[in-house]
């Protein structure tokens, strides 16, 4: 089972970075005026740190930048300062390994409380938060449940701006949390299923590997990596629209994301998936995914 992630005393003494400025956990603190409280105003990114490197960098400050650009960021740090204030903060925290990064930029500043972006005159906010964090679900598989909440559609809110507004998550976990599940599987409004609260999800079928279309959820990055590993090692792997009864029916199901890298699924409401152990796809797929990180990634700490 997954279990409620806890303080980790590594972390007792944190630097974060607020806009270059390292300042303690105890003191860090962000304005009343920033739009990130105002009204959940930012773009967020997880990335993690693999033995001084990080994975998929570049693909992560795409996503961060061209969300910034579609909600219409006047302002958005060159990606050079971006990367010197991540390597900023490992170096002050003494970090190289098992860490992951929550990177946030907030639209900035308002002049006075209001949703207006005209309200913002200072520029963005930038949030480096680094912490000591292993991945985070169980290795033995974890437990959903169907959420109520739906995931919007793109003609009500484009799901691949990777925006600070989860609430959508936060109630579909609140959800899961009183069913006594791990998370929350979400579909979006025909029906089709989307993802978790906070993962992607992949399915496999007589050795078929298949994955929700991203019109009800953004393109992961790591997501896109299990999907790079299948085609290398010539694995069916294809988007497809995916109901509970493909779920339910499925041979093995797993969870993908930076947070807890691929995590098998056990069981979906009431119903065992597969053995109801992680299967034999999961596993090997989590192999070639730890490979892939051994290997590759921005030198950075």
């Amino acid at each position: 089972m997954h279990v409620k992630q806890e303080f980790n005393d590594q972390n007792r003494d944190l630097l974060v970075n607020i806009n270059g400025a390292l300042v303690h956990r105890d003191d860090a603190g962000i304005s009343p005026f920033d739009s990130s409280v105002q009204g959940g105003d930012a773009v967020w990114e997880g990335l993690r740190l693999y033995d001084g490197r990080i994975f998929r960098l570049t693909e992560h400050l795409d996503r961060l930048e061209a969300s910034a650009r579609a909600i219409s960021f006047t302002d958005i740090p060159p990606r050079e300062d971006i990367i010197q204030e991540i390597r900023r903060t490992l170096s002050a925290n003494t970090m190289h390994d098992g860490v992951h990064i929550r990177l946030t930029l907030t639209r900035g500043l308002k002049v006075t409380s209001g949703m207006d972006p005209r309200l913002n005159t200072t520029g963005p906010t930038l949030i480096v938060l680094a912490e000591h964090k292993q991945p985070v679900y169980a290795t033995t598989g974890v437990r959903l449940v169907t959420s109520s909440v739906r995931r919007f559609p793109p003609e009500c809110l484009n799901a691949n701006i990777h925006h600070a507004n989860l609430i959508q998550s936060i109630m579909a976990k609140i959800e899961a949390t009183d069913a006594g599940a791990d998370d929350a599987l979400m579909l979006d409004t025909q029906g089709f299923v989307a993802e978790t609260n906070a993962t992607h999800i992949f399915i496999v079928t007589r050795d078929v590997v298949r994955t929700p279309h991203t019109r009800s959820c953004p393109v992961g990055v790591t997501r896109g990596a299990v999907i790079e590993i299948c085609g290398n090692e010539g694995i069916d792997c294809a988007a497809h629209d995916l109901t509970l009864e493909d779920i339910y029916e499925a041979d093995e199901m797993f969870c993908t994301g930076t947070m807890g890298e691929l995590t098998g699924v056990i069981k979906v409401d009431d119903r065992t998936i597969g053995t109801g152990q992680v299967g034999p796809m999961t596993r090997r797929l989590s192999e070639l995914f730890r490979r892939l990180t051994a290997s590759e990634g921005y030198g950075i700490a």
